[in-house]
């Protein structure tokens, strides 16, 4: 079953806005939240591109495209699913 995976960083305003906003989903995503400063190679990998959302499966990871900033509620699930996370991976 695939994964949202939310690369972020503390302190990051974009970061918490856009967790705020996978959190107020209904029905609810569980999603998991990794700070890439907390491992070098992370930092390395992804840098200033947080926040950037990750979708892990049997089948690998796939770097989703970055999230608009003004997307919210139904217009992010669409969102979510265009780029291949459905509402059975939730």
């Amino acid at each position: 079953m695939p994964a949202l995976v939310l690369m972020t960083r503390q302190g990051c305003c974009l970061c918490e806005g856009l967790a705020e906003k996978l959190r107020a989903l209904e029905p609810p995503l569980a999603i998991e939240l990794i700070d890439v400063d907390g491992d070098p190679a992370l930092q390395a990998r992804f840098g200033l591109e947080v926040p950037l959302l990750l979708l892990r499966s049997p089948n690998g990871e796939q770097v989703l495209p970055r999230v608009p900033p003004r997307l919210a509620g139904t217009s992010l699930r669409v969102w979510l699913q265009k780029h291949g996370f459905s509402d059975q991976d939730a």
